[in-house]
This record gives C-alpha cells, structure tokens and sequence, in this order.
C-alpha cells in the first residue's frame, strides 16, 4: 500500500461560528497533480493557509511525508519541503528576475539574504536560479527587474520562485487569475512541463486549465469535500454543475 505524500483528515478550521473547513479529508500521492475547486467561499485557500501554517487548524490532522505538521509555523512547514504561491504576486520588484530566484535558492540551502554582496559570490543557489528561470520560461527576462514584468510573467516568477526552494509539493493558489487567454495558455503549458518529481496541489477557477493540468479534482463546498474524481468524473456529477458549474 503506498503511503500518501499528504494526509488529509477531517480538518477543521473555525472562526468564532462560522466554520471555513467542516472536516475535509483528502490523500494526495506523490506526483499527483490534484485540482481543487468550488465556489467562493467554500474554503479553498483557507485550505492552504492551514497547510502551510499560515493559519492554525481547529482540529484534524495533517500528515506530510508519514510526519505530522498540522500547527507548524510557515518556516517549518517549508523546510519539510512544501511552497506555495498566493493569489498576489509576492516578488521583490527592483530585484531582477535572476535575484528573486536567487534569494529563494538561498533560503532553500540555509544561504545569506545580503544583497549587498556580489549575486555571482552564491554559485549553488545561482545555478538553481538559471534552471528555474528556464523551467518557468523567463531566460530571456533573467536580467530584468521583476517590475518590469508583465503580469503573466510576474505570475511565471511567482511560481519559480516557489520551485526554486525545490520543494516535494508545491501549492499554486490560482495560478491563472486575472491572465489573458494567451497568458493563461502559456501557464497552463508551463505548469505541464514542469517535472512530475514536484507533485502538485492547484486551486482554479479556469475549468480548461483544470482539465490539461489536473489527474483528479477535488470539490469543496461549504468547508466540505462535496466530490472528488477525475475531471472527467467530477464534470458528470449534477452536484458539482448544482454548486458551482451552474445548473442547466
């Protein structure tokens, strides 16, 4: 039997009476690309601040690698190997692409945050920010400062500075939103190509982009898991088309 490289079970996330997740239970396997989806509201990103200790949960359990980390800081959390991007880009603007990577690098192999010095002086976490710039399409924008990026490209920046901490799973909280059509077909190619090693967890509100990227999906509602199965499945279900896809 494999073990789970997540473990959700019945977690609870209360704020004075209104309860943001009921009990939501859900096994993420290694490699696995998982989409989750719902209506606002239903408890998707509340979700992931308890995961990545953003928030404390009210009560449930998380187990990460066979190893508990329900209640761990932030930093805790992301030294056992999970990163996450946020819905707003969280990037140093005047620093360029090559040196946002670079710092995440850094952080990842325990390395100084001195911006003083010479970028070149940190080789390791150099050369894992150029293979990132790659794996996320911004070589050719390695050299410009992050706030001359597009959005579509600050987005990009986002999730390479995610991926360049090299972690086991990596959580993107929309990804896509507010992206063109054409910046959104260009995540959506990128997040395909990125290596099956770093298993991935998506909120998404974008259906085709759920579609191309996601093995299964999981639907909450109401702080509950309403469904869950491949796309495919999900998109049969007449309650998910009831909550959130719209009823005909």
């Amino acid at each position: 039997m494999t073990t789970a490289l997540l473990s959700i079970e019945a977690l609870r996330r209360n704020f004075g009476a209104l309860s943001a997740l009921a009990g939501v239970s859900l096994a993420l396997e290694a490699r696995e690309r998982r989409a989750v989806i719902g209506p606002n509201g239903a408890g998707k990103t509340t979700l992931f601040n308890v995961i990545t200790g953003q928030l404390p949960p009210s009560g449930g359990r998380i187990l990460f690698d066979g190893h508990p980390i329900a209640g761990l800081p932030p930093d805790a959390v992301a030294r056992r190997g999970v990163s996450r991007s946020f819905q707003r880009t969280n990037l140093f603007p005047r620093l360029t692409v090559l040196e946002n990577l670079r710092l995440a690098a850094a952080a990842k192999a325990g390395g100084s945050y001195d911006l003083l010095g010479r970028v070149e002086r940190a080789t390791a976490p150099l050369a894992l920010a150029r293979e990132t710039a790659a794996a996320v399409g911004l070589t050719d924008r390695i050299g410009d400062t992050s706030g001359r990026l597009s959005y579509g490209e600050q987005r990009q920046l986002e999730v390479g500075v995610a991926l360049a901490t090299r972690p086991k799973l990596l959580l993107l909280d929309e990804p896509t939103a507010g992206m063109s059509p054409e910046e959104t077909q260009r995540m959506t190619r990128m997040l395909e190509g990125l290596p099956r090693e770093v298993t991935l967890l998506i909120i998404e509100h974008d259906m085709d982009v759920v579609a191309s990227l996601a093995d299964r999906v999981t639907v909450l509602h109401y702080g509950e898991v309403l469904t869950e199965g491949t796309f495919d499945e999900v998109k049969r279900d007449p309650r998910v088309y009831e909550v959130y896809l719209g009823s005909e």
